[in-house]
């Protein structure tokens, strides 16, 4: 996925995750890339990407385990 430059970054990042979340590419209870490699895959900075997956976490889509990441919600979660 390309970024749209003309428009705010984070909200695109976290819809191509949610987008990967219900199609299955990442699955309940699974670890998500961090900030870092998002930042890397989308070429946005790790703020941006920080910022897509906490709105993905106040969606109640993923949930963040301390020191170890954001993890898929969902059953078997």
């Amino acid at each position: 996925m390309e970024i749209n430059r003309a428009e705010p970054h984070w909200p695109q990042v976290a819809a191509e995750v949610r987008r990967r979340i219900e199609n299955g590419t990442y699955a309940a209870g699974e670890r998500l890339p961090g900030t870092v490699a998002l930042a890397a895959e989308f070429d946005v900075s790790q703020s941006t990407a920080s910022r897509a997956l906490a709105s993905l976490r106040t969606e109640g889509l993923v949930y963040v385990v301390s020191g170890r990441g954001y993890f898929v919600a969902g059953e078997g979660a």
